[in-house]
């Protein structure tokens, strides 16, 4: 402890630092805190004999290596009084308000309080971080400037090449300004005239020409200023990018030479040396340029002068440039052509050989002669009813309906590739369904007996019982119809351009009358035969259907026709009876047979063997004089003396 001078101030001061409390009076005593002994361990010995504690700071002994809790104490080490205190320990401060005389410490560099305290066993603070050089530092910015110097000069050179040049004007903007002027002259001239009458209107008329050529001279100021800025930003940052690529030049030079580095002035001169060579190579690049533009004109001047001297010369390698290019031209269209008509060949051709085309068909033909058969089994199959209603649509197709849909689909094909698709496809097509259906119906039951006066009596009863009705259904959709549904629209479009052109293979299936469509055929009724009202209703609702395609399966107008559901729909929305919709062998059956000698306009005609199933196999409309209107390809009137019908005639049926 210390005497500072003044009454009734007390400062503790460690040894070798001056105190720093600057408490106002005195401090009161610290009471001695008694530490805890362990085992094996004796207090520590006092130097003071009236028992009183040391100053902190000012222990003697050090701590016990082997201490297991954490203590604070002071970072400085005890050191006589004699020694000069390391310039590492901090002064302590005095306390004092108002200025101290000395130079005065920066805020960072003063020591605090929290510094001065550490636990035992931990490293002094301080040289736990190595800060980064400063010409480190001042490198990576130098990179940064040239980096962005660079990237703005390259943003202003873009701009200044996208600039559009600036157009002279036009005839019309040239007489747009010639008509504003003269009124602009004419008024200020008679302004002029009169202006010497009056100083008032000569100052004021001469003020308005300062202001307008003021206005004038600055917007054409601002108009050159605005259209040569890409310019001037490209001289300013082609400087900026020189100054920082010396400057980042010079700091590697020093880096990889630590030796260059020597005195301000030094630095400078070395570079304005390196400035100095970058303006020097940009001064060359410009005049590279520039002589490439000289050397250009001069070419073209030369070739100029060339043409000018020797016009034939010219004239007879222009003719031969043309012809070339002609010629060239014409080959290229030839094979264009060639092209275009080997693709439109190939892609309008089926890509499969005649004979698997014809085997496929065959294929699907015995799917269908097995259904026929199987429809002509029913009353076999399922016996013991009473009766059989059928409602059979026709069963065939159209063989390129079905080859135009494989090709569209599968490209080439084989038989054995397709017999998958073509069960799938033939499950779509043909839809049977077989139902039954009981009725009760009664029937009259009479009984006979005597009584006992020996009369005989005869009763009647109307007994119930069970009418069993098989119904037979058979939907035929049309292959043309099911085919569109599985394809996409691509494959679409490929089946309707093989369709229209069949493949390129017209000649398949020639013997099928319903694959090729026959010519159209119109004929005039005879007045006579129209005479019957029940033969004109059944012609007048067969004529509304002339044109109509044949469709397999078809039995309405929405859907078109085949043979038997023509006339079935004619027969049925005519008036003149009613059959349903049947096949060719269901109306056969259905009709009364006549000879040939007795048909009469009206009559039904039967023709068999036209495609592959037993009985009647096409049915049409007899209208007399060796006529028939029939659903053929399309629905038309045809001659039923040709040999072909001739050949497959089975009979004439009249309708009860």
């Amino acid at each position: 402890m210390r005497d500072t001078g003044r009454p009734g101030r007390l400062r503790f001061t460690p040894k070798g630092q001056a105190g720093t409390s600057g408490q106002l009076g005195p401090k009161s005593e610290k009471r001695a805190i008694p530490k805890k002994e362990t085992a094996g361990e004796t207090p520590p010995q006092t130097s003071d004999p009236s028992g009183a504690s040391p100053p902190v700071g000012n222990r003697s002994d050090p701590a016990p290596p082997n201490t297991k809790k954490r203590k604070l104490q002071f970072d400085e080490e005890v050191t006589p009084d004699t020694t000069i205190p390391p310039k590492s320990v901090a002064p302590a401060t005095s306390g004092q308000v108002g200025p101290k005389s000395g130079k005065l410490r920066q805020d960072s560099k003063k020591p605090r309080p929290s510094e001065r305290l550490r636990h035992d066993g931990e490293p002094p603070p301080g040289n736990e971080k190595t800060d980064t050089p400063p010409d480190s530092k001042r490198m990576e910015k130098s990179k940064l400037r040239m980096e962005k110097s660079g990237n703005k000069l390259n943003t202003a050179r873009e701009k200044l090449a996208n600039q559009k040049p600036q157009k002279n004007p036009g005839p019309v903007k040239t007489i747009s300004r010639a008509v504003q002027y003269q009124p602009w002259r004419y008024v200020h001239g008679k302004i002029h005239e009169v202006e010497h009458e009056n100083m008032g209107t000569e100052a004021a008329h001469k003020t308005e020409l300062a202001g307008e050529h003021l206005i004038w001279g600055g917007t054409r100021f601002i108009n050159h200023r605005i259209r040569t800025r890409p310019a001037r930003q490209v001289r300013k940052w082609e400087s900026r990018h020189i100054s920082a690529r010396a400057d980042y030049t010079y700091r590697q030079l020093v880096q990889e030479n630590p030796g260059l580095q020597s005195n301000p002035v030094s630095r400078f001169w070395q570079k304005q040396q390196l400035k100095k060579q970058y303006r020097k190579q940009a001064k060359e690049a410009v005049k590279q340029g520039k002589k490439a533009v000289r050397f250009t004109k001069k070419i073209a001047r030369t070739v100029a002068a060339f043409v000018k001297r020797n016009p034939k010369i010219l004239l007879l390698g222009l003719v031969l440039f043309l012809l070339i290019v002609v010629l060239q031209s014409c080959m290229a269209g030839i094979t264009t052509i060639g092209n275009g008509l080997i693709s439109v060949v190939g892609g309008t051709s089926y890509g499969s050989s005649d004979s698997d085309i014809e085997a496929v068909d065959e294929s699907y033909t015995a799917l269908e002669k097995d259904l026929r058969d199987r429809l002509s089994r029913i009353e076999s199959d399922y016996p013991d009813y009473d009766e059989y209603r059928y409602s059979v649509d026709e069963i065939g197709h159209d063989p390129f309906e079905l080859a135009s849909y494989l090709t569209a689909k599968y490209g080439g094909y084989t038989p054995a590739q397709v017999q998958t698709e073509l069960q799938a496809l033939f499950g779509q097509q043909y839809i049977l369904t077989i139902t039954e259906t009981v009725e009760v119906r009664y029937r009259t039951e009479t009984d006979t007996w005597t009584d006992e006066n020996g009369e005989t009596h005869t009763d009647t009863y109307e007994v119930p019982y069970d009418y069993y009705i098989l119904n037979v259904s058979l939907k035929n959709k049309s292959l043309g119809a099911v085919a569109l549904t599985n394809l996409d629209p691509e494959q679409s479009e490929r089946y309707a351009i093989y369709q229209k052109t069949k493949g390129n293979r017209p000649y398949l299936f020639e013997g099928n009358i319903y694959a090729h469509a026959g010519e159209y055929t119109d004929y005039d009724i005879p007045p006579q035969a129209l005479a019957d009202p029940k033969f004109a209703a059944l012609i007048a609702e067969a004529e509304k259907y002339l044109g109509y395609p044949y469709v397999w399966g078809g039995s309405s107008p929405s859907t078109s026709f085949d043979c038997s559901g023509f006339v079935c729909w004619v027969i049925n929305q005519s008036g003149v009876g009613s059959v349903g919709r049947t096949t060719a062998t269901g109306l056969f059956n259905f009709c009364s047979h006549i000879p040939p000698g007795e048909a009469q306009p009206g009559d039904l005609i039967f023709f068999q063997g036209t495609y592959d199933t037993p009985g009647a196999s096409h049915v049409g409309i007899y209208v007399g004089n060796g006529m028939m209107i029939h659903c053929g390809s399309p629905i038309q009137y045809a001659s039923i003396n040709t040999s072909y019908w001739q050949s497959h005639f089975l009979g004439y049926g009249r309708l009860p």
